[in-house]
Parts: structure tokens; sequence; C-alpha cells
């Protein structure tokens, strides 16, 4: 959510930012927006006054009932009266203003950064640079579901009968596998530096909407029936509402945080749920990376935090890339992106599998999360970067270790978590 006072006085600058992300439907909410700021500032002005007014006729009251004048201190109270009703209408009527300015507050997006290329769909995002050599062995790589059933990994005919499409049951080595890589990305950014986390994976409405858009709340959230809960998609949400309500010092920045959680998507309208693989799915473990820190500094986290990724990615021996996040493809909180890609030996092409994003204040501003300044206090700035998120890490891991006979490799930074072994088959 921006700032008011930015929209108050630089209308031009949100405008044309609007218009950069390809959402000329919401131009009109700039204008209303400054209407109702209008109505609410020039409401406000009046209650001062009357305020004022009214303070002076109760003085005026205090002497009249000194002198003995009573009928004429009734009289001035009547007046008293007729101003507290007055006061009482605006003061319900600006709450109204508020609600109608925030909402639509809500909606509009947030300044998106300078460098960020213009573009109207992820099909114009930019690739940025690549990172290890992209091979197709010679011999044919099968789908992912095939490779893990060859393993005996994987089975998604009963997790059909038992939850429906987008759920699976990994087993045996694969399982182990997963949840390996997962021990490992916990460990890696422990080792970075960052505090281990294990988040509530519910959280309350008011979080929800302090975190994402509501398209991407009504696309991706499940909620708890009765109850003003939702499973979390990822677990950013909780650890970036953690510090919702705070007023932080700057000797606690930067904040850094690693979690783990299952996540919970719906996937409304993607593309590929009804397919037999892991790719699109409604449950997945991920173990996530969050960073709360000074404006100034969040740039350089965000660098950070992608090549965190590409480092841990480079570890397994799979290929990456990065790809730049242009104007369209950017949620309406996000200042700026980058999505990490995987190479798929199989399909010859990249996938992604890791995104990183700086949210500025936008999150911060929504849930009142504040930084106790030398001279005032401020809104800190937000990000948040996948680790990794298996299952669907795995498809690049088995793709890209797969041998001739069958067989997967384990690169050495998980072998102690696979009980030492080399390869599994």
């Amino acid at each position: 959510m921006l700032d008011i006072k930015l929209v108050r006085t630089n209308p031009v600058l949100v405008k044309e930012n609007i218009k950069k992300k390809f959402q000329e439907e919401k131009l009109p909410l700039v204008d209303e927006v400054l209407d109702l700021d209008a109505q609410f500032r020039a409401s406000k002005a009046r209650g001062d006054e009357l305020r004022r007014q009214r303070n002076t006729i109760s003085k005026e009251i205090g002497k009249l009932m000194s002198q003995g004048k009573k009928e004429e201190a009734e009289e001035t109270k009547k007046k008293v009266g007729e101003i507290a009703g007055e006061l009482e209408a605006m003061e319900r009527k600006e709450g109204e203003m508020t609600e109608e300015i925030r909402k639509r507050m809500m909606v509009i997006p947030n300044i998106i950064d300078d460098s960020v290329p213009i573009g109207k769909d992820d099909s114009e995002n930019v690739e940025l640079e690549r990172f290890g050599q992209p091979v197709v062995p010679e011999f044919e790589v099968p789908y992912h579901t095939d490779i893990m059933e060859r393993l005996n990994g994987i089975d998604l005919d009963s997790a059909r009968r038992t939850s429906g499409n987008g759920f699976y049951y990994l087993i045996g080595d694969v399982a182990r596998l997963h949840e390996g890589i997962l021990a490992f990305a916990r460990d890696f950014m422990i080792d970075k530096g960052f505090t281990y986390c294990i988040p509530p994976f519910m959280i309350r409405s008011d979080v929800v909407t302090g975190v994402m858009s509501f398209a991407e709340m009504e696309n991706m959230m499940y909620k708890i029936e009765g109850e003003d809960l939702y499973l979390i998609g990822t677990s950013e949400h909780s650890m970036i509402g953690k510090y919702a309500g705070n007023l932080l010092t700057e000797e606690q920045l930067p904040q850094t945080m690693t979690s783990y959680s299952p996540c919970f998507r719906k996937e409304v309208g993607a593309h590929g749920i009804e397919e037999r693989g892991v790719y699109r799915i409604h449950q997945f473990e991920k173990q996530e990376m969050i960073v709360v820190c000074k404006p100034e500094e969040s740039m350089d986290w965000y660098h950070k935090m992608w090549q965190y990724s590409v480092e841990f990615f480079r570890a397994l021996d799979i290929p990456v890339r990065t790809l730049e996040c242009c104007s369209g493809d950017l949620a309406d909180l996000k200042v700026k992106s980058v999505d990490v890609e995987a190479w798929s030996p199989r399909q010859k092409k990249y996938f992604e599998v890791g995104s990183c994003s700086n949210m500025g204040d936008a999150q911060a501003r929504r849930l009142g999360i504040r930084v106790k300044g030398k001279e005032e206090n401020y809104f800190p700035h937000t990000l948040n970067n996948t680790v990794v998120a298996p299952p669907r890490m795995l498809i690049a891991f088995l793709e890209n270790n797969l041998e001739a006979d069958g067989s997967v490799k384990i690169p050495k930074a998980l072998r102690m978590y696979m009980g030492g072994k080399e390869k599994i088959g």
C-alpha cells in the first residue's frame, strides 16, 4: 500500500506506474482517492473548528452559570448539543471515507523500481545470467514421475483416491531425498547467518491481506470454514506477519530468518494440475528466507538473497538461470523480482523453481511494522525468497543427476542426509 502523501503530492507518478503495469482499469482509483482524501481533510478541518467553538461555548456556559444566568446558560447548552450532533455525524462519515480510501489504496500497485523492464506478461521477462552448463545426456530422460516410480518413490494413484488430483505419496529413498534437500537447505541458510524458524501454518485474514494482494489471495489461499484462518501458501506470510504491529529499533535490523513449512495452494486457473506429475500441486514443503531491513539496504539484500538460491542449486549440480520479472508480471506489492529457473534435460528448457522479491515498504505499511529512527519512525522494507520448494525441485534434481542405468547420483552436499549414499536406484 502506498503512502497517501505520495498519491496526494505526485498523482502523475502513481498513474504512470499503473500504466507501466498495464493496469489502466485502475487509473480512476487515483482520482477517487484524491477526491475522498480532499473531502476527508475538509471534514477534519471543519471538525477542528467545531471543537474550538465547543470549547469556547463551554467556557461561556461556565461564566453564565457563575453569574446566575441559568436561562442563558441553558440556551447556550443547546448550541453545544447541536455541535456534538454534527461532530458525531462527521466522525461517522470520516470513518466511512477512511475505509473507502483504504479499499482503493489496497488495490493501487506499489511503485516499481526504475530498473524493472517494461512488459505486459511473463513472456517479456528478461534473462539475466546462466550458472552452470546445461547438459542433455545421450540417453533418454524419462518423465519425472516415471523416474520416481522406477525408484519405488511415488504413489499418485493412492493419493487420488484419498485426496484427488494435485496430491502425492512420496516413499522410500525419494521421500528421504525430499527431506534431505530440505534439511540441507535449512543448514545452508543457517550457515549464511539466518535464524531458523518453524512458523504457524495458518494465519488470520488481516495478516493475509497485509502480505499479499486480493487477487493472489483469491487464487491461492484455502479458507478454514467457520474460522478467521487461512492455510498458508508460503511461510513468508507467517514470517512477515510475525512482525505485525511491532516497533523495531534500528539496532534490531536487519532481521534475517529462514523458515520451513508445508504450503497449501488452490492453484486456481493453473494449467497442468490434472497432469500426472508434481509440478503443480495443492500441497508441498518449502524452505524460505525473509529479511526485514532499512530501506537503503533492501537492494543489497535483494541481490544477496537470489544469489544464495543460485549457490544452493549449484551445490546440487543443477544448472540454473535468473530471469528478471517485467512490470506486467510483478504482483501489485512487488518493487522488483527475479525468478530462479532450473534446467530440465528432458524438456531442454528452464523452468521456475524459486522467486526472490523486494516488497519495499508495502507489507510493513499494511501490517504496521515500524522502526524507531533517530529523528522519526519509518517503515522498513521486507524481502522474501525461496531457498527450495520440493517436490517441484525434485524434477530438476532427478533429471540432472540421472545416470544411464536409471540410478540417481547424490551430490556430496546431500550425502550426509542420505546415510552416506552416493546414488539411489
